[in-house]
């Protein structure tokens, strides 16, 4: 599919990055978005909050298709700025979706596992299980998925719109702490530290999923999408997860095995939730992908412990 154009939302982020990189590598002209990490050349200055700015890139850009990266992705972060996440999360999402609705423009939605309530004994998820979100960041997610296909329905044209669940993400990073995996690495190196004392969760089941896997996810589903001649009877929402399954207690030991460096200071914590803590995390969101697979989309994965050996360089066995 050459001479296509695709507009990526959040361009500058851990996930943004390499959507961009994935589309470039089959031939796409990319265009991205950002706000603070914004160069004004590859990625453009845009404030996703105002639709005259969003309206005026869509109609200067002139993309086939939009990936909307762009979020308040920190459970923790949302809960200290609800009014914020809730106006990217969810108006500016419906926003840009009733402004591509308008111009045939194909979008793709980046949702969250924690749109589920991950109790024990439910998971995996299917993509038309009932949502059930346990916190502020889930919740404005899920209502950003609502707001994407109701605007694509509206306009008649449902299949245009496209939901894509993802889970807790890791890759290239450029500071460790735009990744809730890659900030692990972190702490084991904090736990060498004399006197050193670090408490990690290994009560939640996280499944770390590679952002170049997902890129790759992205622009398929796009071409799929766009070479689709009756769009309707194409899912609207779709999921994405590799099968790795770890607590981010055994994430650290991971790391620490492939560092050669020990794990003495960091304690297991298999308490579960704190009641009295402000964002209720689930235990276990495991996104079927059943869906991508019906489309005979390949949702193969990159090994998590082989990608981190690669990453830094430690190919000793």
């Amino acid at each position: 599919m050459s001479g296509k154009t695709v507009l990526v939302t959040g361009a500058t982020g851990l996930l943004g990055r390499q959507v961009v990189r994935a589309f470039e590598r089959k031939d796409w002209t990319v265009k991205g978005t950002g706000f603070s990490r914004a160069d004004g050349i590859s990625v453009l200055k845009v404030d996703l909050g105002s639709a005259a700015e969003v309206e005026k890139t869509l109609d200067t850009v002139k993309p086939q298709a939009l990936v909307h990266c762009a979020a308040n992705r920190f459970p923790d972060k949302c809960d200290n700025d609800p009014e914020g996440t809730r106006a990217l999360n969810v108006a500016a999402s419906k926003s840009l979706a009733n402004l591509c609705a308008a111009r045939d423009i194909f979008l793709i939605y980046i949702s969250t596992d924690y749109v589920f309530p991950g109790k024990p004994g439910d998971a995996p998820y299917e993509a038309d299980a009932q949502p059930a979100p346990t916190n502020l960041y889930g919740q404005t997610k899920l209502d950003g998925e609502y707001a994407t296909q109701e605007a694509f329905k509206a306009a008649g044209k449902p299949g245009l719109g496209v939901v894509l669940r993802v889970p807790v993400l890791y890759g290239d990073a450029e500071t460790p702490s735009e990744s809730a995996v890659n900030v692990l690495m972190d702490s084991v190196w904090k736990a060498q530290e004399e006197g050193a004392k670090i408490k990690m969760d290994h009560w939640a089941l996280r499944y770390p999923t590679n952002t170049e896997d997902v890129g790759r996810v992205c622009h398929d589903v796009t071409v799929k999408y766009l070479e689709a001649g009756d769009r309707s009877s194409l899912p609207q929402t779709l999921q994405f997860s590799s099968e790795d399954r770890y607590t981010k207690y055994e994430i650290c030991k991971v790391f620490s095995e492939i560092m050669g460096l020990p794990m003495a200071a960091i304690e297991a914590n298999t308490e579960g939730n704190d009641p009295k803590a402000s964002v209720q995390r689930p235990y276990d969101c495991h996104l079927s992908t059943k869906a991508l697979k019906d489309l005979a989309i390949d949702v193969s994965t990159q090994d998590f412990v082989g990608w981190w050996r690669w990453s830094v360089r430690a190919f000793r066995k």
